[in-house]
């Protein structure tokens, strides 16, 4: 079945991604650890005017589940606005830029926009393999559900998609829009698909994303994830297979459909639950000089394997564009993309 518009939709934070090779005497100075992600706290908030004046950066439109649909769209091709997506930003110049770059990414964007708070920004702090990541969400955590989703022509948007995916990281901001969005999916079958996204998530916010889990289908995350995950919900086993497999037995309200999960581990293959089993499939090779920043490598892979999702293809063709997209998007800086993917 070929995609049609508005079929995939997103809903999170839209920040401005403000990339730059650092030293480790800045990841100090900010007592970051080298592969993180964080919320920005005070102590961070000269760190964005340091980045910026002290290191060659890159701007790209950014946020987790923006950039999944943004390579979704990019997989996908024609038609254009496939995906539709949903966050709010500031009336500035960074909002300016992440309309421009969702227009240029083909993205059927509807932003909240307000005037409170600046636009969102993430600075990526590279070395070496590592990145370093800290989100400011500023306008990003002032998405309102009655001021934006319950419009009626927003929510027909929401209506007219098949496919739904959130990354774990909007449970900071929003969780009664998630569980607007989760219910409908559940009550007409739909496929809901939500993402762990960071440890920190799976620690300080298990209420909230325990109270959307019921409606997940497809759960996806990395191995730290995973492992964060099983801690928190005393799964007593560090071995990735059981964990996918405790996770997917977790109570669910739509019956229809058996949970799904996903768990990539870099390098190494990605797990995924097939009825009572696990299923491990390798990614693709890729040369360490080829690779120039991993940061987006995860979100690209749910990128590539929505775009197949919104065609209902097998998950097994999920699974190898979610590998393709990750192997393309690590070959370039932030979450960019050569024009068109040469994916069969």
């Amino acid at each position: 079945m070929p995609a049609f518009q508005n079929a995939l939709f997103g809903m999170g934070n839209p920040l401005l991604d403000i990339c730059a090779v650092v030293d480790k005497d800045f990841l100090d100075k900010y007592g970051l650890k080298p592969n993180d992600q964080i919320l920005a706290e005070e102590k961070h908030k000269e760190m964005f005017e340091e980045i910026v004046k002290k290191f060659k950066v890159e701007y790209h439109a950014g946020g987790a589940t923006q950039n999944s649909v943004k390579v979704a769209q990019w997989m996908i091709q024609e038609p254009h606005k496939v995906a539709t997506f949903f966050g709010c930003i500031g009336k500035d110049k960074f909002g300016k830029i992440l309309k421009e770059k969702a227009e240029e990414a083909h993205v059927d964007a509807h932003y909240y926009e307000q005037s409170e708070e600046p636009t969102g920004t993430c600075a990526a702090c590279i070395t070496g393999d590592n990145r370093s990541l800290v989100a400011n969400l500023a306008a990003a955590n002032c998405y309102k559900k009655e001021k934006h989703l319950d419009l009626e022509e927003n929510w027909k948007l929401v209506e007219k998609a098949q496919v739904y995916y959130i990354a774990g990281f909007f449970l900071t901001v929003s969780l009664e829009s998630i569980l607007k969005v989760a219910k409908h999916a559940s009550e007409n079958n739909k496929i809901f698909c939500l993402n762990l996204s960071a440890p920190f998530i799976c620690e300080f916010f298990k209420e909230a994303l325990m109270k959307v889990m019921p409606y997940v289908d497809i759960l996806f995350g990395n191995e730290t994830e995973a492992a964060a995950f099983a801690r928190e919900r005393d799964f007593e086993t560090e071995d990735i297979e059981e964990i996918a497999k405790k996770a997917q037995s977790l109570p669910k309200e739509n019956k229809k459909r058996q949970r799904i999960v996903v768990f990539t581990q870099g390098k190494e293959g990605t797990v995924m639950t097939k009825g009572d089993k696990v299923e491990t499939s390798p990614v693709l090779e890729i040369d360490q000089s080829e690779i120039v920043d991993t940061n987006g490598a995860g979100d690209a892979f749910v990128g590539g394997f929505l775009s197949q999702l919104v065609q209902d293809k097998t998950f097994e063709q999920c699974i190898r564009a979610g590998h393709y997209a990750a192997n393309v998007i690590i070959r370039h800086a932030g979450c960019t993309f050569p024009e068109k993917p040469d994916f069969q």
